[in-house]
């Protein structure tokens, strides 16, 4: 649905949606499944009067927030102005709308970086807004892709009934992930680890295989940085081989173990925070499309991978993968286990395009985050 007509937006009005940007980024690992969004809101001279980011999932949201920190201070919202990184909601979910609460607070305006593509709302919001005299403007350009890249992963469960899937992957200059015989700890450095779990955080799940379980015994929760939330622990185990004791079983968090028979089960029960899911595809393995439809409807928006080289080929040869996460570490390997299973290619035309988002030094290693082409 059009969000309709809006305005050119003042410089004044950019400089405070990103200031409502830095709110929303606030309610990482705090809102999932609900988006990431901020909201201030400032009088007619400019007073930012109250701030606010969403909070937990049947909380309120950013406008609400906002609202409630201009009361706390004792300040009339009356005739100011709401900016906000996402459309006001127009529905009556776990929480009232928040275009009714900004109506009934008396704003004259709101600037609304992004439309909310769900379906109860997308326009309808603003459209509600407008309906009771309320100056509606819509940003477009770099502060909206801003506005929708924070909340990526809802766009994409939205639109398209997936997470976004996020591929991570830690490597040498010579592209090399572990040494022959699999050892891997650490090729990067404290600072990169610490940046990784930051990037869990902003995950719905976390994936990975069974053969990462049994050679690493990974824990794949967040761990390095403060959080709400525990993502689910996703782990594809085809033959039921994942021991009751890996540590990828054990709390803080759910799991769910992926399994493409039926009958295969864990070696003893892990407790009842595991979850067991059969998706057996024609070959017999694990039907991946089919897994990321079932999170996309237990509403996970964003899939962070942390598997080997077979999961990560699997992946990425069915086109399920949206970005790379990658940490390059100076140092060459020679021999060694790759990034992924990839099969040869009979030309470089062939090749799968990706183009770089940012890169940023970390420590000693270089971050690299890549999308791919559309």
């Amino acid at each position: 649905m059009s969000a309709g007509p809006s305005a050119g937006l003042a410089p004044a009005d950019t400089a405070r949606l990103r200031e409502a940007l830095a709110l929303a980024a606030q309610a990482i690992g705090v809102s999932d499944p609900n988006p990431r969004v901020g909201c201030v809101i400032a009088d007619a001279d400019g007073r930012v009067l109250g701030r606010g980011a969403t909070q937990a999932a049947g909380q309120a949201h950013a406008e609400v927030m906002a609202l409630r920190d201009a009361q706390a201070r004792g300040l009339d919202v009356r005739g100011g102005t709401a900016w906000v990184t996402l459309e006001p909601c127009a529905h009556h979910g776990r929480t009232p709308p928040c275009c009714d609460a900004l109506v009934a607070a008396g704003l004259a305006r709101v600037v609304v970086a992004a439309v909310d593509p769900f379906g109860a709302v997308n326009g309808a919001g603003i459209a509600r807004l407008r309906a009771a005299g309320v100056q509606v403007d819509v940003a477009d350009g770099e502060i909206a892709d801003a506005a929708r890249d924070i909340n990526i992963g809802f766009f994409q469960r939205v639109q398209r009934g997936r997470p976004w899937v996020r591929l991570k992957v830690a490597v040498s200059l010579d592209g090399r992930t572990a040494l022959p015989d699999g050892r891997s700890q650490w090729i990067t450095s404290a600072k990169a680890r610490q940046d990784g779990h930051a990037w869990r955080r902003r995950a719905g799940a976390v994936l990975t295989g069974v053969g990462t379980v049994l050679a690493d015994d990974p824990r794949l929760d967040v761990r390095l940085v403060p959080t709400q939330l525990q993502p689910l622990r996703v782990v594809l185990d085809t033959q039921g081989r994942t021991p009751a004791q890996a540590q990828v079983l054990q709390p803080p968090g759910r799991v769910l173990l992926v399994q493409g028979l039926a009958g295969a089960q864990p070696a003893a029960a892990a407790g009842d925070h595991v979850e067991r899911l059969a998706l057996p595809a024609a070959d017999g393995r694990i039907d991946l499309p089919a897994l990321l439809a079932d999170l996309g409807r237990r509403q996970i928006n964003e899939l962070h991978v942390e598997a080997g080289a077979t999961l990560n080929g699997a992946l990425l040869n069915q086109g399920l993968v949206d970005e790379l996460l990658v940490y390059v570490a100076p140092m060459l390997l020679g021999a060694g286990r790759p990034l992924a299973e990839l099969p040869a290619l009979a030309a470089l035309a062939d090749a799968t395009r990706w183009r770089f988002v940012s890169t940023q030094a970390l420590g000693p290693d270089l971050r690299l985050l890549a999308r791919r082409q559309a």
